[in-house]
């Protein structure tokens, strides 16, 4: 019998809605973004972009009080979109935060499994549907899904609550408020770019079948002479044991029928008189997998490239010929979007790629929305695809480097999951600039010392190499190396990347000698290791409109010299297979003594998009080389 003291507190539970027993949370699969929601005969699909409520937790009570069952004192908020430069008092804010949309389930969906599908929450995700927990997700910039089909109302609203935080923690990929770590700055990151929170990408609702679907599709291809060699492996849930798939386009159409052992088959397909995908010749083929026994149970349909990625000691092979990578490092970031998804910039962006001249560019230092991948397809653009471990450190506590090294992977699984069907990928990158605790000075000579923290980053960073081989042997797999990091850790890369900044970070201004010690480090890199380099940063700092005569630093005229000098160095080196500018545009950052005004100012853009002198040169430089 319950004493008054206990009805007391149970009351109290019940009228402020905390539950009597604690939730879970389980958390997101990555097998479960590996299809992008799509609309056709068997599936539905509805984007939940838009004008949502949100309200701030700074003080961390939303969950107790029971937030997931409506918020009140809310103000309105734009999905996608970070909550950073929305809001005059949210710009510095990266604590919690509350999401909330309410929608109607189309009743035409009710004989389906329903799903929600969010494309990126930064940084770590709760989900309620009509109060009751889902589930969550650790890391932004990359889709989580869920199945809500038992917890939908057909007979109402159905309301979506999203708690979010993006605090900044050493344990956490990318890292924050690391002790020792390389920059200081506010917020505290570990990396140079600003730390935008929130719903960033769309959320979706979308459906499959509810007798069987279409699980996953992993498209790999080959080709000999002029036959395009396609496999095909369809996995799937449900009593479908049959199926076909169809490869159409550039005057083919093939069916292959397909039988399933277990819930997995493939179908090896030949392609007559291919046309191969390249920068040069984006061709792509339609790819349609239907599944069920006499009826067509589901079908989902997606695009490939013919084309083949490999390796020598000098040169990146795109279909057995020697590709040279001309392009940027890259953010999402632009003015009041933050992060949020905002496709005109990115269809500028890709134009204006195209007006320099570029080929190709690296999804630094996280995973893009997906429609980058699919615009780089269509338009010929070669990616580096990069998991979001910056800030890398392995000397500090076994637990921290732990954490990080399971998020690491996790986050590998997801974007191999996401991104494997991209002509446009040829590389997976596991790391951007890993830094070791004693970091070296210029050249060679001055990297940094071997320590015991060295078998502890080999160990983590071959480790995520070695996955992303196991999972997708048909691309490369690289880390990018810091400037003055360990060579030791390098040769782990199928293709050496590294970023260096002699006479900026070091010999400030005074390019000769820094020309020299980057020109004497390749070749030393080149012959220890006997693999290709790629600098995959290299630039200046540049004022927009700030001019001078002399070798001036900020100056746009510095700019413009330093990055034609680097190209030039690497123009006389048979073994550099690529060059990315560092940085296609300005992008916020955290506020520092080297960053006027919160903003990394390297863009040959500036941040809405105008061109500097040295978005001119390369205009001129690279299309030359087309010529």
């Amino acid at each position: 019998m319950r004493t008054k003291l206990q009805l007391y507190f149970l009351g109290l539970i019940l009228c402020i809605g905390i539950p009597a027993g604690a939730q879970t949370f389980p958390n997101a699969a990555p097998a479960d973004i590996a299809l992008f929601p799509v609309q056709n005969e068997q599936r539905n699909r509805m984007d939940l972009s838009g004008i949502w409520k949100f309200k701030l937790d700074e003080t961390g009570v939303g969950e107790q009080e029971g937030w997931f069952n409506g918020l009140s004192d809310y103000r309105s908020i734009a999905v996608p979109g970070s909550w950073n430069d929305q809001f005059n008092d949210t710009h510095n804010y990266l604590g919690l935060a509350w999401y909330e949309t309410e929608t109607f389930v189309p009743a035409a969906w009710k004989e389906e499994r329903i799903f929600i599908r969010v494309g990126s929450a930064n940084y770590l995700a709760k989900i309620w549907i009509n109060g009751t927990p889902l589930g969550q997700h650790e890391g932004g910039h990359i889709p989580f899904a869920f199945d809500i089909t038992s917890l939908v109302k057909w007979d109402g609203q159905n309301r979506i609550s999203i708690q979010i935080e993006n605090e900044l923690k050493p344990d956490r990929v990318p890292t924050g408020n690391v002790k020792g770590g390389p920059f200081n700055n506010f917020p505290a990151t570990s990396y140079d770019f600003f730390p935008f929170a929130g719903l960033q990408r769309a959320v979706w609702l979308y459906t499959t079948p509810q007798t069987a679907a279409i699980q996953d599709i992993t498209i790999t291809t080959d080709f000999e002479s002029t036959t395009g060699k396609v496999a095909v492996q369809v996995e799937k849930r449900g009593s479908a044991r049959k199926g076909t798939v169809t490869i159409s386009g550039h005057g083919v159409n093939v069916e292959q029928a397909i039988t399933f052992t277990g819930d997995a088959a493939t179908a090896n397909i030949e392609i007559p008189n291919v046309e191969l995908w390249s920068p040069e010749n984006p061709a792509l083929y339609e790819v349609s997998v239907k599944i069920g026994d006499r009826n067509t149970i589901d079908s989902y349909a997606t695009q490939t490239g013919v084309r083949t990625i490999a390796v020598t000691e000098k040169a990146i092979l795109l279909n057995g010929e020697p590709i040279y990578l001309k392009g940027f490092g890259k953010h999402e970031d632009f003015p009041i979007y933050g992060r949020g998804s905002a496709y005109p910039v990115m269809v500028k962006d890709f134009e204006l790629m195209k007006w320099t001249g570029a080929n190709s560019f690296r999804t630094s230092h996280y995973p893009y929305d997906e429609e980058f991948y699919k615009m780089a397809d269509r338009e010929g653009f070669l990616i580096i695809d990069e998991i979001p471990a910056v800030g890398l450190v392995f000397y500090d506590e076994a637990e921290n480097v732990a954490k990080r090294k399971a998020l690491c992977s996790q986050y590998l699984d997801e974007l191999i999951a996401r991104d494997k069907n991209h002509p446009s990928v040829i590389m997976w990158c596991v790391a951007n600039e890993p830094f070791p605790e004693n970091l070296g000075g210029g050249g060679f000579t001055g990297q940094a010392k071997e320590t015991a923290e060295s078998d502890v980053a080999i160990d983590f960073l071959e480790g995520l190499i070695r996955q992303a081989k196991e999972k997708d042997p048909t691309r490369l797999a690289a880390f990018v190396g810091v400037m003055g990091g360990p060579t030791a850790w390098l040769d782990l890369s199928d293709v050496i990347l590294i970023n260096r900044y002699f006479g900026w970070y070091t010999n400030v201004g005074n390019l000769p000698l820094g020309l020299r010690y980057f020109g004497g480090e390749m070749d030393k890199i080149h012959e220890t290791f006997k693999k290709p380099v790629m600098v995959t940063e290299f630039g200046a700092d540049a004022i927009a409109g700030m001019h001078a005569t002399e070798d001036e630093i900020y100056s746009e005229e510095f700019q413009r010299k330093m990055i034609a000098s680097y190209l030039d160095v690497a123009d006389a080196k048979d073994y550099v297979v690529g060059m990315h500018v560092w940085n296609f545009a300005d992008f916020r950052t955290g506020q520092a003594l080297m960053r006027v005004g919160g903003m990394n100012l390297k863009g040959v853009f500036t941040q809405d998009r105008k061109p500097k002198l040295a978005a001119h040169l390369l205009r001129e430089r690279w299309n030359k080389a087309k010529e």
